[in-house]
Formats: structure tokens, C-alpha cells, sequence
């Protein structure tokens, strides 16, 4: 017989994100009323007092403020225990000299980790992968991101992605490679004939081709 946590099909983009109430090291907490109508990044570590989980949860907890300013919430996710996740806060304030402004959720019944699809048996059937969920203030997921056991997320990469989706909802446009804030943005791709038409009357836009526009903010 299959085990469910490993059954059960991986959140996509687009999908409301799912609900849950969870203990946390903040009490516990339901993420639709916790979000408040926030931006969430929901991310998962695969242990407690493990050396690349230490850097990233810091890491995250000293740039808290940079998705403060964004209105961004941050939650991150185990299956170990609240115990285990009280003694590590404490043990990475006191080494590293960080305390962690943002809840960790103790996953131990996996409830979590099964509607997020957190465990993957190809890399540990015991530990969450280092997997990230944006979630936009609708709660649906905009951007999933994944990561192997032994390589650390980049946190500046994850602002980009916010700021990225936040820019197309509020400007209409899509980003290009390597896009960050004050960089030129591509005008999204004509769909009829008609607004062919149109984009080719655009001004004061970079235009290379009738699918390829770009402009600055």
C-alpha cells in the first residue's frame, strides 16, 4: 500500500495554497488568518541543528525586514518537534547571533508536509526537502522553488521573485532574465491581430519586435 504523504500530488502554481492550523514557535496558528492578507513565503527545512538549515533560517531572519517592506510574511516548516525547534532558535541566537523573527511550524504529524508534498522519498523519506511556496494575498501559490538537501536557498533571489510578481500584478507586464527593480520590463506578448496592431503604434518603448517590447517603468 502507497503511503499517502508520498501519494499525494505536489501543489502547482496556481492552486489555492492549503489551509492548516499547526503549532508554531509563535502558538499555534491557521495560515489563511495568520496571512492577514499578505504575501507568504512558506519554506521548508529539512532538520533542526543541521549546518546548511542554520545559514538559511538566519539568513532569512536578518533580512526579515526587507519583506516587512514588501508585506511579506515569512513561516518556515520541519517535522521535528516545537521542543527541538525552541532549543535550535535559542542555540542559533547564541552562536550566530540571530533570533528568528518569523514562526517555525513543528510538522511532526506531517499534516503539513502532506499537503505541501514536502517529502520526497528520492531524496529522504524522513526529512523535508528545501522546498519555497510564494503565496499571493488571494492565497493561491505563484512560484514554487526547489532546492536539494545539501545546497542552500539564495534569499536574494527570493526577493527578486517577489518583487517580480509583484511588479506584473500591479503593472500589467512580464519580466525578463535577470530582471530587478528599476530594470526595463517586456510589454506581455500580443494575443489577436489587433493588438498587433497596436503594439506596433507603442511609443517611447524598445521595440525588437512586434513579440518582444520592452519598456521602463
Amino acid at each position: 500500500m502507497s503511503d499517502p504523504v508520498h501519494a499525494r500530488s505536489l501543489p502547482r502554481i496556481g492552486d489555492a495554497a492549503p489551509d492548516f492550523t499547526a503549532p508554531t514557535t509563535h502558538g499555534e496558528l491557521t495560515l489563511s488568518k495568520w496571512a492577514e492578507g499578505k504575501w507568504v513565503v512558506l519554506f521548508a527545512h529539512p532538520a533542526d541543528f543541521t549546518p546548511v538549515c542554520s545559514t538559511e533560517l538566519t539568513e532569512f531572519g536578518r533580512r526579515a525586514s526587507e519583506f516587512d517592506q514588501r508585506d511579506v510574511k515569512l513561516i518556515g516548516v520541519s517535522v521535528d518537534s516545537i521542543h527541538s525547534h525552541l532549543a535550535w532558535t535559542q542555540n542559533l541566537s547564541k552562536i550566530l547571533g540571530v533570533r528568528l523573527p518569523y514562526p517555525l511550524i513543528a510538522d511532526s504529524t506531517r499534516a503539513v508536509s502532506e499537503l505541501y508534498g514536502l517529502i520526497h522519498p528520492g531524496a529522504s523519506q524522513t526529512v523535508t526537502v528545501r522546498a519555497l511556496f510564494v503565496i499571493d494575498p488571494k492565497r493561491v501559490i505563484r512560484a514554487i522553488i526547489y532546492y536539494p538537501l545539501n545546497v542552500g536557498r539564495n534569499v536574494d533571489e527570493v526577493l527578486r521573485v517577489v518583487e517580480a510578481l509583484q511588479t506584473a500584478d500591479a503593472k500589467g507586464v512580464a519580466l525578463p532574465v535577470n530582471w530587478r527593480p528599476g530594470d526595463k520590463v517586456i510589454v506581455p506578448p500580443p494575443k489577436t491581430e489587433k493588438d498587433v496592431d497596436e503594439r506596433l503604434a507603442l511609443t517611447g518603448v524598445e521595440r525588437l519586435d512586434f513579440y518582444l517590447t520592452r519598456k521602463a517603468l
